[in-house]
């Protein structure tokens, strides 16, 4: 005689229970997931910004990291704020006494004009002015004045040295208070990566210059 066993009624409810809450909980997870906070998206240059869901944000994050004005006013900027030191490093090798002032200089204008020339490429490549007029000095921090740069031209020697380091130092901390700006507030990947380079060679030479004083 075939013996069929049954599961107690208790069982079976407790069985069917568990599988509807799981059911309940993936819903509610997938829900969650796709009506999540909106997300205000910085517009590219000259579009207004745009509000997205929490979906299309995260997907943006990865998948889209077309510039917008932030990424193009950084640009801009760094190329002028780069070449203003390039513009002081060039009077180390006849104004400096310091073969240590001399070298720092020699590095700047090494590292620096590669930099400018990055820069000009990637705005060239999104079709965006390699300059812009509207950018004042007094926007830019660390921006030695006119003033400051007609006394480092007229200085010589152990003078140079001193107004030489005092002013690169000011002006790598605008930099890197450049850089802070556009990793927060920026959207490409690329001048994501300049931005970081930038912190971590200015950084350095900030240290080595601070220990020449």
């Amino acid at each position: 005689m075939l013996v069929r066993r049954r599961v107690p009624l208790a069982a079976a409810s407790l069985l069917l229970a568990l599988a509807l809450t799981g059911c309940d909980s993936e819903e509610d997870t997938k829900s969650g997931a796709a009506s999540g906070p909106s997300v205000i998206a910085p517009g590219k240059p000259g579009e207004a910004n745009r509000t997205l869901s929490a979906q299309d944000a995260a997907e943006q994050r990865v998948d889209d990291d077309t510039p917008n004005s932030a990424d193009v006013s950084y640009a801009q900027m760094m190329i002028e704020h780069h070449t203003q030191a390039l513009e002081m490093a060039e009077l180390a090798p006849k104004q400096a006494e310091s073969t240590t002032v001399k070298g720092l200089a020699a590095r700047i204008g090494a590292g620096q004009g590669p930099e400018i020339e990055a820069m000009k490429a990637w705005l060239t490549t999104y079709g965006e002015e390699t300059a812009s007029s509207g950018h004042a000095h007094t926007v830019m921090p660390g921006m030695a004045t006119e003033a400051q740069l007609t006394k480092l031209r007229a200085a010589r020697g152990k003078a140079f040295d001193a107004l030489f380091l005092t002013l690169m130092i000011t002006h790598h901390e605008g930099a890197l208070t450049m850089a802070a700006k556009v990793k927060a507030e920026g959207n490409n990947v690329r001048i994501e990566e300049m931005a970081d380079d930038v912190v971590a060679q200015q950084t350095s030479e900030i240290t080595r210059m601070r220990g020449m004083q």
